[in-house]
């Protein structure tokens, strides 16, 4: 059964971090890029940041550029979203998606397109940010 799974979530303070992490199982991460999204309470779901196959090409949205950074380890089969320096707005469901993409470039199609087709999808972990 090809599944993704996010972890790493829960209650942080303002100005904290988290790491996230989505692992793959039942098939390899290597031919996909990884998008990750949030959903914050009564919004729409956002793209928060992506990362290309060969982790060669990343991309993020404005919101948590300078804070977020999106990296893999093929070895491990997972993606990571380390995020720094929490604010109360990035409170929110956290998936990560996989998608073949046929130009690493696309990769900004992930996090700049609304409803931009995924292949597979985890099914989330809360992230909490609040004093």
């Amino acid at each position: 059964q090809l599944q993704l799974v996010e972890s790493g979530g829960g209650l942080v303070q303002p100005g904290g971090s988290l790491r996230l992490s989505c692992a793959a199982s039942g098939f390899t991460l290597d031919n996909y890029a990884i998008g990750w999204f949030r959903q914050a309470p009564g919004k729409e779901r956002e793209g928060v940041s992506c990362i290309s196959k060969s982790g060669g090409r990343t991309d993020y949205a404005d919101p948590v550029k300078g804070r977020f950074t999106v990296s893999r380890d093929k070895g491990k089969n997972t993606v990571y979203l380390q995020m720094n320096s929490l604010k109360p707005e990035d409170t929110g469901v956290y998936y990560c998606a996989a998608r073949r993409l046929p130009f690493e470039a696309m990769c900004v199609l992930i996090t700049t397109q609304v409803g931009y087709r995924m292949d597979y999808w985890g099914k989330g972990t809360l992230v909490t940010v609040s004093s």
